[in-house]
């Protein structure tokens, strides 16, 4: 008897007819509709009502186990067996296992839970290809994306009707960042079983003209890296230099070509990190199912950038600042639609901040925070000494909190605006000292941007030939001014601490608010597991 090796797969040629067909124990009168058969199903299939039905609705027909169910049962095994490619959880469709039930199964009521077990199989590695293994929410309340999950009923017609190749090539993720992240996951995983990129630097910093061993061991590990042609020069000399900037540009560091702490931190990284970074970013691309050919504004939070992309290419760019890693203030993930723009903008203070922040205050001194007007619930102006601060707690008081256009706006001198739930919208400040900082993350959870003059230019050169002039005029006025954006936006803020740029290398960034972790633990405890990479 000869065996035939499927992808790392090894089955008995007697279940692969040109690779999977089963002629011993589910001979060709077995597959006939028998009552064990189709008692065993409804039974096996009782807890599930979504496969329960399906069956039912469809006279108990199989998908797999079939005489006629060869070429299905072996694109579908074939391509689970692949499951580690993509960094999936591959106990929820293993293969092997399936194969192994199909191998041993003896009677129609063996027959009729293997075929339940492989639409379950299919219908999992369906849902996790498609649109992740994971639930986000469940796993960080910051991450609050919302996942488009296929019909599973869509799914069984699919497969059941169409050609199965077709089918389960159509279920794998089509974007060019997810093949390219796929693509850097093989090329780490063959890095790792090399070695590795050596051993770390111990050197605390180093810089160009300096010499020693601490210089060899990093010339070497950015060889390995890719950063820097072979060579046997050992010292700091402008090509180390050009490398480290190459390095620094690619970890969105200070790109000054001096190996300092922070950039020897980063580059003392090992593949196996960096892998974890891969898989996870693999994991998000999954959830992202997003026109990507039409602009959108992309904002990487870890990146503390933002950009306009149209058509795959980065028409504009900005730095920006993100919120504190505090509880409550982290930026969410999230998509919307940019609708408009405000000139002049008031700042009507969130409800957090009035009670954490500004309430004491005003209990303490009621002339506390002279810049901002007290509100009543119909947006009225009261007066400061109407109210009695120190009668209400964070839960009772009635007011809110308002700080009128002007230079020192909170908000600055404009504001962009993608109506959420979050309250989360991009916004120009008066602190622009913090735009020169490596980490940005210092606001209450929105986006504050370094160059909002920019982006409006930008934005309403889409729909005037004189954008500037006339957002000059209306800035002018120094009154609140809603600009209708007459090409609505999506807008992206986005959780990638591993993605690649336009040239398909991928750049890495540091997990400020540990997402990525939470994400890698959710993964492992879901059973994705990578050789080398331990949690």
């Amino acid at each position: 008897m000869s065996f035939v090796s499927m992808r790392g797969l090894v089955v008995k040629s007697w279940l692969v007819p040109m690779s999977l067909v089963i002629v011993q124990t589910l001979s060709s009168t077995a597959f006939a509709q028998t009552a064990a058969f189709t008692q065993s199903l409804a039974a096996s299939a009782s807890s599930d009502e979504v496969v329960a039905a399906w069956y039912r609705e469809s006279g108990y027909d199989t998908l797999w186990t079939g005489a006629d169910d060869a070429a299905r049962r072996e694109a579908f095994l074939t391509a689970i067996a692949s499951a580690k490619d993509h960094g999936l959880p591959v106990g929820r469709y293993d293969a092997a296992a399936l194969v192994a039930k199909l191998r041993a199964a003896e009677t129609e009521g063996d027959r009729g839970r293997v075929e339940v077990e492989m639409t379950q199989a299919y219908l999992a590695w369906a849902r996790d290809l498609t649109s992740g293994a994971l639930v986000p929410k469940d796993v960080d309340r910051g991450i609050v994306r919302e996942i488009d999950r296929i019909d599973p009923k869509t799914l069984l017609t699919r497969i059941a009707n169409g050609n199965p190749d077709a089918v389960l090539k159509w279920l794998e993720p089509k974007s060019t960042a997810y093949l390219q992240l796929m693509k850097a996951k093989f090329g780490l995983e063959a890095q790792i079983a090399a070695g590795g990129w050596g051993e770390p630097v111990s050197a605390k910093a180093l810089g160009p003209g300096d010499t020693g061993p601490d210089v060899v061991a990093l010339r070497d590990r950015l060889v390995r890296m890719g950063y820097l042609a072979p060579t046997s020069v050992a010292s700091y000399d402008r090509v180390m230099q050009a490398a480290v900037t190459g390095f620094q540009l690619n970890h969105g560091l200070t790109a000054d070509g001096v190996a300092n702490a922070a950039t020897l931190e980063e580059i003392n990284i090992g593949p196996e990190t960096r892998l974890r970074s891969v898989i996870v970013a693999m994991e998000r691309e999954r959830w992202m199912l997003i026109d990507r050919t039409t602009k959108h504004i992309w904002v990487n939070l870890p990146d503390f950038k933002a950009r306009i992309i149209d058509g795959g290419k980065t028409i504009f760019e900005t730095r920006v600042v993100i919120g504190k890693n505090v509880p409550d203030q982290r930026s969410p993930e999230f998509s919307d639609q940019m609708e408009h723009m405000v000139i002049n903008p008031s700042w009507g203070v969130p409800r957090s901040i009035i009670v954490n922040e500004y309430l004491p205050l005003l209990q303490r001194n009621p002339n506390a925070v002279s810049h901002l007007q007290v509100i009543d619930g119909r947006g009225r102006v009261v007066s400061r000494g109407s109210v009695n601060f120190a009668a209400y707690s964070g839960r009772t008081f009635p007011y809110g909190l308002r700080q009128p256009p002007s230079d020192g706006n909170a908000l600055g001198k404009v504001k962009f605006m993608f109506p959420n739930t979050h309250n989360i919208y991009l916004h120009d400040t008066p602190s622009k000292s913090l735009f020169d900082h490596e980490v940005r993350a210092y606001s209450h959870g929105c986006i504050r941007v370094a160059d909002p003059f920019d982006l409006a230019h930008e934005l309403l050169s889409w729909q005037t030939d004189n954008a500037e002039e006339e957002f000059e005029a209306a800035l002018k006025t120094g009154n609140e001014t809603t600009v209708k954006l007459k090409q609505v936006l999506p807008v992206h803020l986005v959780y990638f601490t591993a993605y690649p740029d336009a040239k398909g290398r991928i750049g890495y960034r540091r997990d400020i608010y540990g997402r990525d972790a939470a994400l890698w633990d959710a993964l492992q405890a879901a059973g994705v597991e990578v050789a080398g990479v331990q949690g």
